[in-house]
């Protein structure tokens, strides 16, 4: 059963590749004339919360808003925990009115058409070297002033093991609220590795089925200018981590690595 359950998951995987790819290269044409002008760019947010709409609809993903509260208004930055690349994905069609962009690993720049999509319309940040990281920092400020929110993953990337638990939160993103002064939303993915684990692990599972996600009570800017980074940090790792710990019993007792 395990080895049909195995087989099962990376079918579904190599399928959601396809899909991947299909409406990666159907879009491209439309992204580089969206990035002809920067007053353009904007545009183009539209084109990833449809790309976004196609994935669920096409891999058959719904997602149950677990919890559901009100934004602030924007710019903010969205913090949430990382365990599969559905929460990239998911973020488009769940925070769909107003434009936001990514701060990820510049890693994901190796790869040719999704260089275009990241580099452009995103921020890489480059953790090796201070100077290209330092760089990174003042692109994300920039993009807050011409009024982009931001989407950070605290972690760092998708945890190696022991998902779902989380790993102890790095800073960048509460300094930035900071130095922004702007409100900070909490979210909980609670089951996206079950739903897609990691690629690379060719026996982890995979299925289409409903994403549970938590829309936390935002930080409020006073509040975030109030507290120190660590505390910030602290306050939204406890937030994002309740859900987790009230679906898994087994993580009550375990603290972040």
């Amino acid at each position: 059963m395990r080895t049909l359950i195995s087989i099962g998951s990376f079918l579904w995987k190599v399928y959601i590749g396809i899909v991947f790819v299909f409406f990666a290269v159907l879009l491209y044409p439309f992204f580089l004339v969206l990035l002809w002008k920067r007053d353009w760019k904007k545009f183009s947010f539209k084109l990833f919360v449809f790309w976004s709409w196609m994935m669920r609809i096409f891999c058959f993903y719904g997602i149950k808003r677990m919890k559901n509260k009100p934004l602030p208004e924007a710019p903010y930055v969205i913090v949430a925990n990382h365990t599969s690349y559905l929460d990239i994905f998911f973020m488009y069609s769940l925070f769909p009115k107003h434009p936001f962009v990514f701060l990820g690993k510049s890693e994901i720049l190796s790869y040719p058409i999704i260089r275009t999509y990241f580099q452009d319309l995103n921020v890489p940040v480059f953790r090796d070297d201070k100077r290209k990281a330092a760089r990174s920092y003042i692109e994300a400020i920039k993009k807050v002033e011409e009024g982009y929110s931001l989407v950070i993953f605290p972690e760092g990337g998708i945890p190696d093991d022991d998902i779902p638990r989380m790993k102890h939160f790095k800073e960048g993103a509460f300094k930035l609220a900071k130095s922004c002064k702007i409100p900070v939303v909490p979210v909980s993915f609670t089951n996206n590795f079950k739903l897609f684990s990691d690629p690379t692990h060719h026996q982890g599972t995979a299925h289409p089925g409903i994403s549970r996600v938590y829309i936390h009570e935002y930080i409020p800017k006073d509040q975030v200018i109030e507290l120190s980074v660590s505390d910030l940090a602290s306050l939204c790792f406890s937030t994002i981590n309740q859900p987790l710990m009230e679906e898994y019993p087994l993580l009550r007792d375990q603290k972040a690595q």
